[in-house]
Formats: structure tokens, C-alpha cells, sequence
């Protein structure tokens, strides 16, 4: 494998929560040598910072149903540059395999001939429980964990949340689930998940201006949560978050963090 960006190749990176010290060396070094950057919305400032300095960086970010470019233009765009003899990396918040339409992209790179590779990232829900130093998984409380989207592809948009029982022992992360927790709420209680279950919505996870509320099921319909990007992640691993231990510990020093980064760049 090539330390640097290859020509004629496609590289779906992700970018992970924001930080760019929890990007994989990987990822850094296609940022540094790649000729084409295509990422989305979600990407931060700090991780573009970190792109070559002659290399072609374009947004093609889809936000709150108002897409500046369609998910066929994203396609034209990676393959066209791909056989220009460019190297593209389309850079992805969070993981490029999880709720981030990569199977469609990739189809489209098999379906064009064009060479790709894959590399991860750290997904939104491990980044929120590092950063509030809350295990998503717990031998006393969650041996599974379910991750979930609310976003649904295009005509699909009444499709409920959440359908189905939900294990007592699961920790259930909902990506993307939108505003109206009251209608999530009840989901959550027609699938039998008990009224005391504890809930979280954390909005800009492992971020500086991460919020956290949390709150038992019984009280879901009024949360008050951040803006997005936000989930929710409903489970008995949240409990410390009910009595406040986890949101008042991880606030300050993942501030002081990104201004130490900051200051150093």
C-alpha cells in the first residue's frame, strides 16, 4: 500500500468527529498528498486545514434536505477526476461506512472501472461516549449495541424511527433522528422499552461545543436537545448521565484541548 495519494484513485475517508487528532495516519496522509477533495458539510475547518495546499477542495455537502449538489453529481465528480488522472479522496464526517451512502458511491466507482479504497474513520456515537467517558457497553447494563438512523432514503420519510422490541441490555444509538422526539418517545414505548430507560441527545459530539440532556424515557417528548448534528442514544449504559456524573467532566478539558490545538497551528 502507497503512503501517498495514488492518480486514477478514489479514496473514501473519514474524517471522524471533528478532531483532527483522531484522524488515522492513513487519512492524513491522503489529505496531505491527494489532488482533489471532495467532503462534506459536516467536515471541520480544522481537518481541511490539514489538506495540501495546491490541491482542489470542494464541498458537496447535503444539509436539512437542501442539497447543494445531487448524490449522481457527487458520482460524475469522483469518476470525472478519477480519469482525468487526478487523485480524489471524498472525505466524510465520522466513519465513510456508517449512514454516509458509500454503497451507493461505491457502485458507481465499480460501475465506472475506477480504482478505491476504503478508510475508516471514528464514528459519531464512540467519539460522544470517549468524550463523556460513558462505556456504550457495560457488563452490568448493555451487551449489545444497535446503531440506528432516523434519516431514510427518499420516499421513505414516514418509515418510523424505531420499530420492533428493543433487548433491555442494548444500548440503541439513533443517528440523524431529527426534532420530534415526542413521535420517537412513542416508538420507543409502544416497543415496550420501560419508562424509566434513560435517554441522551448529544448534539456535535467530541466537540467543543458539545450539549448533552439527558432524561428517562417518561420525559423523551419534552427534551430540550442541542442543534444538530444530534442522536440519541437510549440505554442503561446512559444512567450516569441522568445524575450528571459524565456531561460535567469531559465539557472543560475537551475545550482546553481544542484551543491547545488551536493555539499550536
Amino acid at each position: 500500500m502507497s503512503t501517498t495519494a495514488q492518480k486514477g484513485t478514489v479514496y473514501l475517508v473519514g474524517a471522524g468527529p471533528g478532531d483532527p487528532e483522531l484522524l488515522t495516519l492513513r487519512a492524513l496522509r491522503l489529505l496531505e498528498s491527494a489532488d482533489v477533495v471532495f467532503h462534506d458539510d459536516l467536515v471541520t475547518d480544522e481537518v481541511l486545514a490539514l489538506v495540501h495546499r495546491h490541491a482542489l477542495v470542494t464541498s458537496v455537502g447535503k444539509r436539512c434536505g437542501r442539497p447543494r449538489i445531487t448524490q449522481a453529481g457527487i458520482h460524475a465528480l469522483m469518476i470525472e477526476s478519477a480519469k482525468a488522472g487526478q487523485s480524489v479522496v471524498r472525505l466524510k464526517s465520522g466513519d465513510p461506512l456508517i449512514f454516509g451512502r458509500a454503497g451507493e458511491e461505491l457502485a458507481a466507482l465499480r460501475a465506472a472501472g475506477i480504482a478505491f479504497e476504503i478508510v475508516p474513520g471514528v464514528t459519531a456515537a464512540l467519539a460522544a461516549g470517549a468524550a463523556l467517558a460513558l462505556p456504550l457497553t457495560d457488563r452490568k447494563s448493555a451487551s449489545k449495541l444497535i446503531f440506528a438512523t432516523g434519516h431514510h432514503a427518499e420516499g421513505k420519510t414516514s418509515a418510523p424511527v424505531w420499530t420492533g422490541s428493543l433487548p433491555e441490555d442494548a444500548t440503541l444509538v439513533m443517528y440523524m433522528p431529527g426534532r420530534d422526539t415526542a413521535r420517537i418517545a412513542e416508538e420507543l414505548r409502544a416497543a415496550g422499552v420501560a419508562s424509566d430507560m434513560p435517554c441522551a441527545a448529544i448534539s456535535h459530539a467530541a466537540r467543543p461545543e458539545q450539549q448533552v440532556a439527558a432524561c428517562a424515557l417518561q420525559d423523551l417528548d419534552e427534551l430540550s436537545c442541542g442543534p444538530a448534528p444530534l442522536m440519541l442514544m437510549i440505554g442503561r449504559a446512559m444512567a450516569p448521565l441522568l445524575d450528571g456524573e459524565a456531561v460535567e467532566t469531559l465539557e472543560l478539558p475537551l475545550r482546553e484541548a481544542f484551543e491547545s490545538l488551536t493555539d499550536k497551528r
